[in-house]
């Protein structure tokens, strides 16, 4: 459904993606802090971005299965807003959306028959949607565009970042603009930008993410040891009485 609703130009056939999701309808009337989103509500709001991520010469420049898994990510992105959005304190906020988004958009992809790393590819996007806004005043920034770079792309993620600043109305869109090319240049600068960042080994990766301010590059010694159980038996042999064979495996 997405291909067919993906625009091959710069114009947005809006009423036909209206028409096809639930979830874009609900959108409608779902407010917005003006400070942030003086376009109006939600569905405004992401028709805009969609609008601006068509415009994006980096967008028409990708090959046609990757620029309608952008169209998708950016109708997704805050798919969420509808359940998320209330008033605090005099201000509209739609806190977590990002994280329900990541939820949601796995379970409407499932029932469209997305294929699985489609799938997570966009909700991991969704879930990270706003971290070039605000990524390089982190001091887990390091973490962070490696995580992105391992789950979907950061090259992706930082357009979507770019077609959502467009879709908006608000005073800071130039800073969050240069924001987002400071993010894309400190990704390229990490090898993470286009693809995976590449560790010495999987147990490394793992020992990085696992230890504040562990070294990327070490090589960590794998020293890892383990004991696996295999228990094996024909069905109805009643395993769970003994008459089982069983192997031990370590490591």
């Amino acid at each position: 459904m997405f291909e067919q609703l993906c625009p091959t130009g710069s114009s947005v056939d809006w009423p036909s993606i209206r028409d096809a999701f639930w979830w874009i309808r609900r959108m409608t009337g779902v407010p917005q802090d003006a400070v942030h989103h003086a376009e109006g509500d939600v569905e405004t709001h992401t028709r805009m971005a969609c609008e601006a991520l068509v415009s994006l010469p980096e967008w028409q420049a990708l090959p046609r299965p990757s620029q309608v898994r952008m169209f998708a990510t950016v109708l997704l992105h805050d798919v969420a807003k509808p359940d998320c959005t209330q008033h605090v304190e005099g201000r509209i906020t739609a806190h977590g959306h990002s994280r329900r988004g990541d939820l949601l958009v796995r379970r409407i992809l499932w029932e469209l028959g997305a294929s699985a790393s489609w799938r997570e590819h966009v909700a991991a996007l969704v879930r990270h949607h706003q971290v070039p806004f605000w990524a390089l005043e982190r001091p887990d920034i390091e973490q962070i565009a490696f995580r992105v770079s391992l789950l979907a792309s950061n090259a992706d993620l930082a357009m979507l970042a770019t077609a959502d600043i467009l879709g908006r109305i608000c005073t800071d869109v130039d800073q969050v603009v240069e924001n987002i090319a400071l993010y894309r240049e400190y990704c390229a600068e990490l090898s993470c930008l286009d693809g995976p960042r590449v560790f010495p080994s999987d147990h490394a990766r793992f020992m990085y993410f696992r230890t504040p301010g562990r070294d990327p590059n070490y090589a960590a010694y794998d020293d890892t040891r383990m004991t696996v159980t295999v228990m094996s038996g024909l069905p109805g042999s009643a395993k769970t009485r003994g008459s089982v064979r069983i192997a031990r495996i370590c490591r």
